[in-house]
């Protein structure tokens, strides 16, 4: 049994869909990558002027990404072609011809409809919107306007005018075209008849405004019934009186009704208005149509009866036609009718010449799958040739879509290699460039570091060498201050409280052991204040070290503590791995002196001349004075012997702060690795210590670093199989 016509082609349309799909995936994939190579260029365009390395700069800088922008913009367009071609609920047929050939006619002889829904004339153009007709069974025929809005209007159908005429500024809204005298033709174009009828048609637009503006601002579709059509797609009545405007605001319209010839589900045919007028974009328009919206293309030519011949025009409609889609050769979806009229039509018998055309065809380089004369008028003539056309396209559609689609696919191919030649090539030029310029300059830093913390920690060792032996003056200064509290508060009790304490516990020798302990503890008491003396001695060594770091090591961009506050600090920051730094940084950051650990035992060791059974003992049968004054003498001998004993801690103080460095300077300077260790821990802060001359590279790296990753990005986008569609 013969699989029906519109069977085959509902099969083709099913297949189509999948291959759209994934042509919407590559081609999203395709305007993320024309996004990166956006930021790609303007990134090269900035690192270019920035790059000065010898090994970069001529293969960084013959990278051309403008040229690989242009072509991934190509591919997307042609694949929003190859898409709309294959997301189509039907398989369309495009009518072409210039004016008055007789395309009107097929399609009402095709369709069934009249000179209302389909605008013949044979004075002047008559169609003037593109029209799709779609086979719908068993409906009243009706259409569906869609109007331009008043930008696209302004866009696409004004603003050309204004170029191609040099007319000034182009108007910026509807109302500004609507208010605003319409320029004059500039003097230089005014003799040529060609831009005279440009200029015309655009002054139909600007007087004729107000007659159809209002359509500017509907919503679109808007459904009409079959009476209504004509006023919407042509610029005259059946009678030939030009009085419609609207079609100056319609963009397209589908029209809607049934076919004469059933067996056509799913096919419908694009009626473009006829070209050979002088409207501004309608070629434009044409080659978009076809390229998009069209699976095959049919040409009308009726000779003239008179004589007649293939014209400049006939081959420019051919050539446009043949334009608007390069990837497949329009031999291949192309017919040609001539339009042959005879001795009773307004053209009279042109059969002759028909022939004669036919006989050129050839010979003028207007190659089409298929040719035939038939009268256009005539609906069994009419129908045959949409049968050929129709039988053609069953057998060979899937087959020109492959052809199609792969030679988008290859192009795709091509692209993808010489993307990824030209990313290697940038990843394998520029790749650690920066990087390197960057360590060489840290390195430059780090040495001017290590000359200045190695001369100052030095000195200032020296310096502490020569004093470590000196007294201490703060620390003399506050011996002095303590031994004069001693003397001047000695904790003795008076003789009245002895007197007193006697009548208490009832034997002086009772109250003189009582008032030992207390004295004793009163003048040890006075001793602690020295943890201060040692304490600050040991501070100012620390401040000194800290002063080197901070000036001649530029640490004190780390923090702004200092003193032993900024080297506990500089310990913190010191990763536990780097292990002789961190523990240089922790001697010192924990060194102290306290008169507990190193004066208390020798002074204590004096004090035990203010304990009972260790001192001297009261006379027999003492008196309130005898203890008084045995009480006097043993705290002025204990005061005199801490304050010898004292002298020999003077010096202390400068041995502590020397010893505390020359460890410091021997763990940071001079165990073993501890210069790498101190490279590492400066490389890890080498932003915030040296800023000032690494932010330039250090900013230029960050743009570097973004660049490459933009790179790594595109590459990934452009990995198969994300830019293939076809299996």
């Amino acid at each position: 049994m013969r699989t029906s016509r519109s069977t085959v082609i509902s099969s083709i349309i099913e297949k189509r869909r999948p291959l759209a799909e994934q042509i919407s995936k590559v081609e999203a994939s395709l305007k993320s990558l024309g996004t990166i190579l956006h930021h790609l260029k303007v990134g090269h365009q900035k690192l270019v002027a920035d790059v000065n390395e010898t090994n970069v700069n001529s293969g960084f800088r013959d990278i051309n990404f403008e040229i690989f922008i242009e072509s991934v913009n190509r591919e997307v367009a042609a694949l929003e072609k190859l898409k709309s071609r294959f997301s189509r609920d039907t398989i369309k047929i495009g009518v072409v011809g210039r004016a008055r050939q007789g395309k009107s006619r097929l399609l009402q002889s095709l369709t069934g409809l009249t000179a209302s829904e389909i605008p013949d004339g044979d004075r002047q153009h008559c169609t003037g919107v593109r029209s799709t007709i779609y086979h719908k069974p068993n409906v009243e025929t009706y259409a569906e306007v869609w109007f331009h809005s008043e930008q696209s209007f302004l866009d696409e159908i004004i603003d050309p005018y204004y170029e191609k005429l040099y007319l000034g500024a182009k108007p910026v809204t509807v109302e500004e075209f609507a208010t605003k005298p319409l320029p004059n033709l500039p003097g230089e174009l005014r003799g040529s008849a060609v831009n005279g009828a440009m200029y015309d048609h655009l002054t139909r637009y600007y007087r004729g405004l107000s007659s159809y503006r209002h359509l500017l601002r509907e919503s679109s579709p808007r459904r009409i019934l079959k009476d209504e059509i004509r006023e919407y797609v042509a610029q005259d009545t059946v009678d030939g009186e030009r009085i419609y405007f609207n079609y100056l605001a319609v963009r397209e319209v589908n029209i809607f009704c049934s076919f004469p010839n059933v067996d056509v589900e799913q096919i419908a045919l694009v009626d473009m208005p006829g070209l050979g007028d002088t409207g501004i974009g309608d070629e434009e328009r044409l080659v978009k149509t076809l390229g998009q919206d069209v699976d095959a293309v049919l040409f009308v030519r009726m000779p003239k009866s008179s004589g007649d011949y293939w014209a400049d025009v006939d081959v420019h409609l051919y050539d446009l036609a043949r334009n608007a889609l390069i990837d497949l050769p329009i031999n291949l979806w192309s017919f040609l009718i001539l339009n042959q009229t005879d001795a009773n039509s307004k053209n009279g018998d042109n059969s002759k010449n028909c022939q004669d055309l036919a006989g050129d065809i050839s010979r003028k380089n207007i190659n089409v799958f298929d040719w035939t004369i038939a009268n256009c008028a005539s609906a069994e003539d009419s129908n045959k040739i949409l049968d050929r056309i129709l039988t053609y396209l069953a057998a060979n559609i899937t087959t020109l879509d492959k052809q199609y689609a792969s030679i988008n696919q290859q192009r795709l191919y091509q692209l993808q290699k010489d993307l990824a030649i030209e990313f290697e090539k940038a990843e394998s030029i520029f790749g650690n460039s920066n990087n390197n310029g960057i360590e060489s300059l840290f390195d430059d830093l780090f040495d001017n570091f290590w000359r200045e913390i190695t001369s100052g920690l030095k000195e200032l060792l020296k310096v502490l060498m020569e004093q470590r032996d000196v007294q201490d003056d703060f620390l003399e200064s506050q011996v002095q201050d303590v031994l004069q509290k001693c003397k001047d508060s000695t904790g003795i009790p008076t003789i009245e409280r002895i007197k007193t304490e006697n009548n208490l516990y009832g034997a002086f020798g009772t109250t003189y052991n009582n008032s030992l302990h207390k004295v004793r503890t009163h003048l040890s008491k006075n001793f602690l204040y020295l943890d201060d003396g040692l304490k600050r001695s040991i501070e100012e060594a620390k401040s000194l070290v800290t002063d080197v770091l901070v000036e001649s090591g530029n640490l004190g961009k780390l923090t702004d503590e200092r003193g032993s506050a900024f080297l506990k600090r500089i310990n913190d920051l010191i990763p536990g791995k780097l292990h002789n730094l961190k523990l240089g940084f922790q001697i010192i950051s924990d060194f102290n002196l306290s008169y507990r650990g190193l004066i208390q035992h020798r002074i204590r060791e004096h004090l035990d001349l203010l304990t009972p059974d260790l001192t001297l003992r009261l006379p027999q049968n003492p008196s309130e004075q005898d203890v008084f004054e045995t009480l006097t003498e043993l705290h002025s001998e204990v005061v005199f012997k801490c304050e010898e004993a004292l002298q020999d801690f003077l010096t202390e103080p400068s041995k502590a702060a020397f010893a505390m460095v020359e460890e410091f300077v021997d763990q940071v300077l001079r165990a073993d690795r501890v210069e790498r260790e101190w490279k590492e821990f400066l490389r890890e802060n080498r932003d915030q210590l040296w800023s000032e001359q690494l932010a330039p590279m250090i900013e230029n790296a960050h743009i570097r670093a973004e660049w490459l990753n933009l790179v790594k990005q595109a590459s990934s986008i452009i990995e198969p199989p994300n830019l293939s569609f076809l299996s």
